[in-house]
């Protein structure tokens, strides 16, 4: 879309080491259900995920 384009134009050699073969974004998709959870849980769980590196 329109921000992977700007994204390319403004940072082409960064952002070349983040592509999936051509593609800026992955092909894949997410679907989650958290099944009635407290949205505290929830941000809970996700704030302690650990971050790529």
């Amino acid at each position: 879309g329109v921000s992977a384009r700007r994204l390319r134009q403004e940072f082409p050699g960064h952002i070349r080491t983040y592509l999936w073969g051509d593609h800026f974004w992955s092909p894949s998709y997410f679907a989650a259900s958290c099944g009635g959870a407290p949205l505290a849980v929830i941000k809970e769980y996700i704030e302690n995920q650990k971050r790529p590196g």
